[in-house]
């Protein structure tokens, strides 16, 4: 691996000389694998092999999250569902996601990635078809309820899968190209529920019902093909060769003992109970940072089109320029993840994304125009979603290996307990001053607060990483 080629070639054993991690991040720069290397083709495999797979199992898990909205255009008048009644029973995904979610990613670990995934998906997928069947508020809030218990995990369970198939010279770009199915589902999963919203009558179903059960079903099917796609460690791909499985098995078991020598110096090893980890301070500031990034996400993908259509447009024209930042998002996602694995500066290119859209989020105070503020916002997106790279593999490298899987769980938790009452607040803060550029201004301090606090962290792991006997 690039690491330890360049350590043993740079000798970094002395204090007074710069840090082997210095050294390496620097050099990598200017050194990449041969193709015809084992690393290469190593990684190569993994990308085609388990990315795409997992992408589409991403954005399938996405539109059967956000789908009862464009469901409810029509089904709140067929059940009788009055606006608080809706909005509660929706709430419920998220408490039941919130409970279970730390406890499912606990469980992969006992039952393997391959298995406990596909459980997560099979069972999202039957509760999602079933919800169309519902027949009041009462079935409608509990269906909400169980759907958000199914899914719970699935997000942190492929981070945490993530970091067991790919050395951390990889992992930000990694993510980012997992994470990217947050944007395309935005992109592509509005006009496909609407268009699925006309079939109504067809086969003597509603529209509604048609789009829940239809969108459902790539989940089972996914979930059915996870137990043959998805090999719970390296040594089950029969598709890697025998020195492919050596070299990835060694680097990875590599990384761990490194990171376990971290956690011991810093004397923060808090193992993988759920009580420990919520004592660990670092879980704690991660999730705050976590949290402007989810709230943006959830709030403007619930705020962006009303945003857009105060400039007096129509709803076909509001929607339809609501696809372009979430694009172009999708595409900067993807290189900035790609950038941040070649520089291997995880604390910069996590911060600078944050301090971006916080700074976009306070210029649209300044602006009236459709246009400046639809490059305004599509700034806000852009740093909004390169960050999930850069950050979820500085998490992976904060907490230490026995906390990553409760840790993980527990930051995405964290992370979405916030994102709901930010939410509230920006709904109440818009109806008091009719303002949206006022009411996104918790998200301006949220992301900026996050920004320092990256820095912090990062601080915090130089130090750690100084503290440590340099050795050969």
């Amino acid at each position: 691996m690039r690491h330890a080629f360049l350590e043993s070639e740079n000798g970094c054993i002395s204090r007074n000389r710069m840090p082997c991690e210095l050294v390496t991040r620097k050099a990598m720069t200017n050194l990449s694998p041969s193709k015809d290397s084992v690393e290469y083709q190593t990684m190569r495999k993994l990308g085609f092999r388990l990315i795409p797979f997992l992408v589409l199992c991403y954005f399938i898990a996405y539109v059967d999250r956000v789908n009862i909205g464009f469901a409810a255009l029509t089904m709140n008048e067929d059940l009788g569902l009055s606006a608080s009644v809706f909005g509660f029973g929706s709430s419920l995904f998220f408490v039941a996601y919130v409970l279970f979610e730390m406890p499912s990613n606990i469980a992969m670990e006992r039952f393997g990635a391959r298995r406990w995934i596909a459980r997560i998906m099979i069972t999202w997928g039957l509760v999602g078809f079933l919800s169309a069947f519902v027949v009041g508020p009462i079935s409608f809030s509990v269906s909400r309820f169980l759907l958000g218990a199914a899914e719970a995990g699935f997000f942190p369970g492929v981070i945490l899968y993530l970091t067991q198939w790919f050395p951390k010279a990889y992992l930000a770009r990694i993510i980012a190209f997992f994470m990217v199915a947050i944007p395309l589902s935005s992109f592509f999963g509005s006009p496909l529920s609407a268009l699925l919203l006309k079939l109504d009558g067809f086969w003597q179903f509603q529209g509604w019902q048609w789009l829940l059960m239809l969108e459902a079903i790539p989940a089972i099917v996914l979930g059915l093909l996870a137990l043959v796609c998805l090999p719970s460690k390296p040594s089950e791909a029969k598709w890697l060769a025998a020195e492919q499985k050596e070299w990835l098995e060694a680097q990875l078991k590599k990384e761990v003992i490194e990171r376990q020598e971290h956690a011991q110096d810093g004397k923060h090893d808090h193992g993988g109970k759920i009580k420990a980890v919520l004592t660990n301070k670092y879980v704690w500031l991660l999730a705050l940072v976590y949290m402007g990034s989810s709230a943006t996400s959830n709030t403007l993908s619930l705020w962006m089109p009303q945003i857009l259509k105060s400039f007096e447009l129509t709803n076909t024209q509001a929607g339809l320029l609501n696809m372009i930042p979430f694009g172009i998002a999708a595409a900067f996602m993807i290189f900035w993840g790609i950038r941040t694995d070649k520089s291997g500066k995880r604390v910069l290119n996590t911060a600078l994304p944050l301090a971006l859209t916080s700074i976009s989020f306070a210029a649209t105070l300044l602006t009236g125009s459709l246009v400046v503020t639809l490059i305004l916002l599509t700034l806000v997106l852009m740093g909004n979603y390169a960050i999930k790279g850069p950050f979820w593999s500085l998490t992976s490298e904060t907490l230490s290996p026995a906390s990553s899987a409760a840790g993980i769980a527990a930051i995405n938790t964290l992370a979405h307990l916030g994102t709901g009452g930010m939410s509230a607040l920006i709904g109440y803060l818009k109806h008091e001053t009719g303002s949206f550029p006022v009411a996104l201004l918790p998200l301006c301090a949220l992301t900026a607060v996050g920004c320092m606090l990256v820095l912090l962290i990062g601080y915090r792991n130089t130090r750690m990483n100084s503290a440590r006997p340099l050795m050969n």
